[in-house]
């Protein structure tokens, strides 16, 4: 097992788009772009760790379409990211790369409130190298996924690895799809929501639809309806904070279980346990970052949603309680866009 690394700051290369030119200042844009607050953008501006094109600006500067803006956050004080025994379900692992399907609950990465029992503290206990990239405090992490939300996740354990599929997921060839349970019935089969989206601004703690906000696209497919939910498949074009329970709110049908964005009633009804929404990453392609090889990885319904899909449909929804892969049954897997 190697020793711990010297703390890093942590470092987001940005390059603005056609959509999000001039419409919001310095600070909003990467307040939204790495999901921090406002204020702590604006301190980042003001102490030299945000470059606009190699140079420093104004928190009032408006970005323009090909801008590439350079973030440095500089690491906590005195704060260390232990590594600890906690079990990891690792659906695929080589030496550049592996996927592990979260489990609910868990927090992918330390910040303050969770310093311990999260995804990078899980990583660091198994031993060996992880990606540098992310900083010391977000080793290898790609991409994330609510506390909330299980499933698949990529982690990086090269550099490189890092550099090819952060790329990837920026220029959206990494397709992640995940299956959600939303109260009620969308208005046809397939429904595509493309609406900004940013931090609420009477409350940041949630995300909000904001004219001014990131470009923000997911695709529905409905792959079931039962009497009183939709059981969807979508797929995410980007990947905003909360997307997919902010565009389904935005709908009018919030992911069942959802107490932030008003899906967390009639818990019973749906056999749901208490502070778990119905939303799994249960499908991930891309491609090898080294190697070039289509990788195809799939997570089923973890117990409690299978549990919960089955109370949905009854003993006459048509479907067999001992499949092993719910999903599957129902056509999840199809590569029908």
């Amino acid at each position: 097992m190697t020793g711990p690394r010297p703390r890093e700051s942590a470092r987001h290369q940005l390059e603005v788009g056609a959509a999000e030119s001039q419409q919001s200042r310095l600070d909003s844009y990467v307040a939204h772009a790495i999901d921090i607050s406002r204020t702590q953008a604006a301190t980042l501006i003001a102490n030299g760790n945000v470059l606009v094109n190699g140079k420093r600006e104004r928190a009032s500067y408006r970005p323009e379409t090909g801008d590439r803006i350079d973030v440095e956050i500089p690491p906590p004080p005195g704060r260390e990211v232990a590594g600890e025994q906690i079990p990891l379900d690792v659906v695929y692992e080589d030496d550049d790369l592996l996927v592990v399907n979260k489990a609910a609950g868990m927090v992918v990465h330390p910040a303050p409130g969770n310093w311990t029992g999260t995804l990078v503290n899980a990583l660091k206990g198994r031993g060996g190298e992880l990606s540098s990239e992310g900083g010391e405090d977000r080793e290898g992490i790609v991409h994330r996924l609510d506390k909330d939300t299980s499933g698949l996740l990529l982690v990086a354990k090269s550099d490189r690895a890092h550099r090819v599929l952060g790329a990837a997921l920026a220029a959206r060839k990494i397709s992640r799809r995940y299956a959600a349970l939303c109260w009620g019935h969308l208005d046809a089969d397939r429904v595509s929501v493309d609406r900004p989206l940013a931090r609420d601004p009477r409350d940041r703690t949630r995300m909000a639809i904001v004219n001014s906000g990131r470009p923000a696209r997911t695709d529905f497919v409905r792959l079931a309806r039962f009497d009183s939910v939709d059981l969807l498949r979508a797929h995410l074009h980007s990947g905003r904070t909360h997307q997919i329970r902010v565009h389904l709110a935005s709908l009018g049908h919030p992911v069942v279980g959802d107490d932030t964005y008003g899906g967390g009633g009639g818990r019973k009804l749906v056999a749901l346990p208490a502070r778990r929404h119905f939303l799994h990453a249960a499908w991930l392609r891309f491609q090898h970052p080294v190697t070039g090889k289509a990788m195809d990885l799939r997570a089923p319904l973890p117990p409690d949603l299978t549990q919960s899909l089955l109370a949905v449909a009854g003993e006459k929804g048509g479907i067999p309680r001992d499949h092993p892969d719910l999903l599957e049954y129902l056509g999840f897997y199809r590569d029908d866009s």
